[in-house]
């Protein structure tokens, strides 16, 4: 084995001890026309656990990786966050006693070759996705890997390709997609409350002024579309249930080829248009909001990303105005029930490896139209 260390000992009794434990199982929901297929916000208790947990190993000691999937794991008794690697062992064995993971590598290869892994948790720089998520794909892995799923559709297709082949999990950490409220708003367009949807907006921008983060590198495929204007992208074809075209896009530039800022103007097929709008660093400091306009009203919401923390979901339509708050549990909890679900039942993604795909084509597109070359492409930011 190649583990440099071992925190605790082998479990003995893992069946006994979570014999009494329950699983949540998803139920199918009807969105018309809005590409859902699952409504995660309705996973009931229904049935006894199945036996051990999935287990976890995750690639590198990311800041991400506890709000992401530690912390929800203590929840979801189904997984468990079992080793960890990263490029200075030191800094993986601090993690892995701050947050109580039990084996720590030395390496990514010895992570991902470990065989009581099940699964891999990617939170490396989108530069890296592809290599390591399809290293792990091919050792039989599963793969949970953070947004933006590549640099590029060309490589985002490679990772699904590989999940297919060998007949495992891919699935985007688009956390938004599992907590109840984005099931609630596809129920209320779906309803006809705001009439037949005619333009779509979503915006994702925060400030992020330290300029040596690796959001702002060229070689890690970095740039506010990359690591907000995924988000808004993902919401906005979602909810359109299509893919759309770019017509128009205007990026704001920290360095010859890295956005710090991006506007993009989308149309569909059937004449819907969209705006998407991503910033890292702009004179508009914090925006996370979706507008939906209909030809009978609009539904407004504040934060629709981690509503968790805060949000409000304001419509007006045929049966007048109203504000709603929509409880739930944490976005990245139901991303990893859902995860789980995927692996342990062949649950359906809204969020697997063809639609990051398709995500990654319209961000590719957005970045051609703003005159700027694809991420990934390779050669010096200059």
């Amino acid at each position: 084995m190649a583990a440099t260390g071992d925190t605790r000992s082998p479990r003995l009794a893992d069946a006994c001890s979570r014999g009494d434990l329950r699983r949540k199982l998803p139920q199918a929901c009807v969105c018309r026309g809005f590409g859902f297929g699952v409504n995660w916000a309705g996973m009931t208790d229904l049935q006894p656990d199945p036996g051990p947990p999935l287990r976890l190993g995750v690639l590198g000691a990311a800041r991400i990786a506890p709000p992401a999937l530690i912390r929800p794991a203590r929840s979801v008794t189904e997984a468990e966050v079992f080793a960890v690697a990263a490029r200075d062992p030191d800094r993986a064995r601090a993690f892995a006693q701050r947050h109580g993971i039990p084996r720590v590598h030395a390496h990514y290869d010895d992570l991902i070759a470990d065989p009581e892994i099940d699964a891999i948790y990617n939170p490396l720089p989108n530069g890296l996705h592809a290599s390591w998520t399809i290293a792990a794909l091919d050792a039989g892995k599963h793969v949970l890997c953070e947004k933006p799923l590549a640099a590029n559709a060309d490589e985002a297709q490679q990772m699904a390709d590989a999940a297919s082949r060998n007949g495992r999990v891919l699935m985007e950490a688009f956390h938004w997609r599992y907590h109840p409220l984005a099931d609630r708003i596809v129920e209320i367009l779906s309803s006809g409350e705001i009439g037949d949807v005619l333009h779509i907006e979503a915006s994702v921008c925060f400030p992020l002024p330290v300029f040596s983060d690796i959001r702002y590198r060229w070689d890690l495929a970095g740039g506010a579309m990359m690591d907000a204007g995924c988000y808004a992208v993902s919401q906005v074809r979602q909810l359109a249930g299509a893919e759309p075209s770019v017509t128009h896009a205007e990026a704001r530039l920290r360095s010859p080829k890295v956005d710090r800022f991006m506007r993009a103007d989308l149309r569909f097929d059937d004449g819907r248009s969209a705006r998407v709008t991503a910033s890292l660093f702009s004179s508009r400091l914090l925006s996370v909001s979706l507008r939906v306009r209909g030809d009978a009203g609009e539904l407004r919401v504040l934060n629709p990303i981690a509503p968790q923390i805060y949000h409000r979901l304001r419509v007006r339509g045929r049966d007048g105005r109203r504000s709603e708050r929509v409880p739930g549990e944490a976005s990245y909890t139901g991303q990893l029930r859902a995860f789980v679900a995927a692996v342990r039942d062949g649950a359906e993604l809204p969020t697997d490896g063809r639609d990051g795909v398709a995500n990654m084509a319209v961000i590719d597109a957005i970045y051609e139209k703003a005159g700027l070359p694809r991420r990934g492409t390779g050669g010096p930011d200059s």
